[in-house]
Formats: structure tokens, sequence, C-alpha cells
């Protein structure tokens, strides 16, 4: 910015101890924090190395200012900037492959970890496994010294360490994905094995991939951000991060050579993970789903804005109460309701800008954990997910692509394109749900093949085309 110094570090670089890849604004406002402050409790060596699969944009922002950043914390009365350096350098893999997997590889790296998205694991969404015929793993398997997916470089880097005679590293999935440890490990072993059973035994024994559940809303930061911060602090800084102040990391506790004291920043560590998982994906991600298709097609821009509608409030409350805990066995020492509670107040932060289309992105993807199971598990229960089906009808309007104004929607999802086309050639609404809850990947059989959930979809998918969402929401809390 014009007349604004660059932000750029000003005390050494802590030594490397973690390479991680998908170096995003969540990461940077999650795991780099955590770790930044980890080293000041307990100092070690545990600096990151920031691979980009894709956008040399993370390169661009922090190498010229030495890898730190701005963590911005947006609270009801102002914001809260800080500096983060864990962050020691940034790799785009597509420019060097090589010297990624010699990062992992490096003796000093301790720890892998991902924040990659659901669709960075290629998986077969039908099966939940590694998928072997999609294009970046097929190139993988071809090119396994030259790999352009993750999956990939993690395995070509274990190769690298095991034929040096060096110990193996952890694997730490943060992904917002249930299992998403045993996920990562599945991926790689199958990946392994396809051509070498020994680095896939060798990595079965000597590598472990805890699980985790990660919680901190992280909107996207824009021009106007960046210039906003400038003038408060006089620096620039085109890689920070707006987050708002909580945060939560639970963390399986099994690491093969030592982990940063992540706890003394505020992480727990447990045996397992899953009540934690689920119950943030069931209760936030369902919820925050559910908000921001339903928003979205009510003209609502943040989910601020979406709870700040009380009819939309009043929904949550009632998907929290009647549909999300009773599916839940809480984890030890949480009050369900409580976290419900927070985080209702959570979502009517006025700081926090997190846009209904950008948590809409992805749908395809994040439905079945965020939505289907709860689903499922109530109709096996005898219950009627009213509202989360509605929230449901609200994602096949949306991926229909055209507004209640007739406005084209920017729908961003893997599946768009056929998702647009199983909607356009159906001339009755019954035929868009059927030809919806025909995408497999999507849908598991068991619960497309339900009659009371198709019959369901319909009447909701009805209610919208004909109300709209407002007044959709509206009856399905006042009725």
């Amino acid at each position: 910015m014009p007349g604004k110094p660059r932000l750029c570090r000003t005390n050494p670089a802590p030594a490397i101890g973690i390479v991680h890849i998908g170096p995003g604004a969540f990461f940077r406002a999650f795991n780099a924090v955590y770790t930044d402050e980890a080293m000041t409790h307990e100092p070690g060596n545990w600096g990151i190395v920031a691979v980009s699969m894709r956008s040399p944009t993370a390169r661009t922002q922090l190498e010229p200012q030495g890898g730190v950043f701005t963590s911005v914390t947006l609270g009801p009365d102002g914001w809260d900037p800080s500096i983060v350096g864990s962050i020691v350098q940034v790799i785009l893999a597509p420019d060097d492959t090589g010297k990624t997997i010699d990062a992992m590889a490096n003796p000093d790296v301790k720890i892998v970890s991902l924040t990659i998205t659901e669709k960075g694991y290629c998986t077969s969404p039908a099966t939940g496994s590694l998928d072997l015929a999609h294009p970046d793993i097929a190139h993988d398997l071809a090119n396994p010294g030259n790999p352009r997916s993750a999956i990939g470089l993690i395995a070509a880097a274990l190769d690298a360490r095991r034929l040096a005679g060096r110990r193996s590293f952890t694997v730490l999935s943060c992904d917002n994905m249930p299992s998403n440890g045993a996920l990562a490990r599945a991926s790689v072993i199958k990946f392994a094995a396809q051509h070498d059973k020994e680095l896939a035994n060798w990595i079965a024994n000597e590598t472990t991939f805890p699980s985790t559940m990660v919680d901190r809303i992280t909107p996207a930061t824009t021009q106007e951000d960046i210039e906003a911060l400038a003038e408060i602090t006089g620096y620039h800084d085109a890689s920070c991060v707006f987050h708002e102040g909580f945060r939560q990391w639970v963390i399986e506790d099994n690491f093969v050579e030592g982990r940063p004291a992540w706890d003394k920043a505020g992480a727990t560590f447990v045996s397992c993970v899953d009540a934690h998982e689920t119950m943030k994906l069931r209760c936030l991600n369902g919820t925050h789903s559910t908000l921001a298709y339903l928003g979205y097609l009510a003209g609502y821009d943040t989910i601020a804005q979406t709870v700040a509608d009380p009819h939309y409030a009043a929904l949550c409350k009632q998907l929290w109460q009647q549909e999300i805990i009773p599916t839940l066995q809480p984890p030890d020492g949480v009050d369900l309701n409580a976290y419900c509670a927070d985080l209702k107040t959570r979502y009517q932060n006025p700081a926090i800008r997190h846009r209904t289309w950008q948590i809409g992105m992805d749908g395809s993807q994040k439905l079945p954990q965020r939505l289907l199971g709860t689903i499922a598990d109530s109709l096996d229960a005898g219950r009627v997910p009213y509202g989360l089906t509605l929230a449901v009808a609200g994602w096949m309007r949306y991926v229909g692509g055209v507004d209640e104004a007739g406005n084209a929607i920017d729908v961003r999802d893997p599946l768009a394109p056929a998702l647009k086309q199983a909607t356009d050639e159906a001339s009755t609404i019954k035929g868009k749900v059927d030809a919806l809850l025909a995408f497999d990947e999507i849908f598991p059989k068991a619960l497309s093949g339900d009659t009371r959930f198709r019959n369901l979809l319909v009447q909701s998918y009805e209610t919208l085309e004909r109300s709209g969402a407002k007044a959709a929401v509206k009856r399905m809390v006042t009725s």
C-alpha cells in the first residue's frame, strides 16, 4: 500500500520442525497462532514450512515478510491485532516438487500437518476411500517422484525417510471432517501399497495419524480489511487474517516424536476425539450450512445478519434441541446445551462477516458430515427431522443456480455443472428432488431410498419455491 511500509520479521525465525500443507486463512488463524503461542510458553524447534499446493498467493504475500503476518481477533468492541512468527518458509509445490519432498524428509521435521479441505484427500464420495482413478492420484501413481497431490507428496517423503533410515513423522490432519486422522492414514497407506507393499507396511507401523477437531470462525479477508488494518498498525500486510476470539483444538495425543506445547496455548489432548468431532460437525457446521443456504436464499449476506432475523435464530435453537442434540453422545465434561448457547453468541458477533456464500461452497462434499448423518440417525430413531430436511431442500434450491429474485448464483462446488444440469432437466419439483437424490456420492442409498425423507424433501422444496426461504423458516418455527 502506498505510504505504508511492509510488515517484516524483526526477530530470529525459529528452527524448523513442522511442514504444513495448505497455508490458507484458517491455517494462519489457527495452527500458526497456536504454534507461535506454544513456543512462547515452551521454546522449541517448531518453525513451520508452509506448502501451497496450487496458488502462489501465500508465497507472494509471506516470503517478502519473512513469513510473519498479522492475526486479528474480531470482537464486538473492536480489532485486536498481533504478529505471528511461526512460519519460516513458504514453498509452492508445483514449482519445486523435489524441494517440497526434501522439506518433509528433513529429519528435523517431526510433524506434517494438513488443511487441504475435503477435496485434497482425493477420496471417492461413494466409498469414502482414496479414489485411485482421481486425476491427481492416477498421475502420482504413474509419477511417484513428481507427485501433485498432498497424499502423493506425503507418501514420497515417507519413502525418502524410510530409505534413508530415518524415523517417520506424524501426519496431523486438521481438516473439518470426521475421523480425519483415520482418513489420512487409510489414504496414504492405500496409495503407498499400489507400488510398494514394504513402504505401506512401514507407514502402517511407524507413522501416526492423530485425529483432530478444529474450530475457529475465519471470514475471508477483503481488500478493505487490509487497508483498514494498515491505518491501525502503520504497516501493510496483505497476508493478514481475521477471526473470532473463540478457538478450540482437540487432538489425539499420538505423536511419533514430540509436539509443540499446544496444550499450554489452550489445545486439549485426548485419547479419542470422535465425540468432539461429531458434536462440532453437527451442532456448529450443521447449523452453519443451514443458515448459509436458507440465509443466502433470503438475501442475507452474513451469518450475523441471518441470525439477527429472530425466526432464523429460533430455527437454530429448534434444530439443536429437537434434531441435533438427541443424536449426540456428549464428550466428557461438555454440556451440549451450553455449547449450543455459546454457538449462538458466536454467530451473533457483528464483527464477524462470515458470508453465507462462503460457507455454502463445496456443499456436495459437506452435506454428508454436516446434515445427512444427523437426518439418518433421527429417522432411524423414529423422529422427523423437519428443519434439517428444509436445509437440504435449501441446498437443492441453491445448486439450481438461480436465487429467489431470479439472479444467478455463483455456485462453487466440484459437482456444480452436473447438479445444475440435473436440476434444469427436471420439469417438476419431484423430478428435481429425485434427480439430486440420485447423486450417490452425496446421498447414501439408505437415505435417498427412504420415502419419508424423499417426501419431506419434496414438501420442503415446494414450500421454498412457493413462499421463499424467509416464509418457510418462519412457518417452521411458528407452526
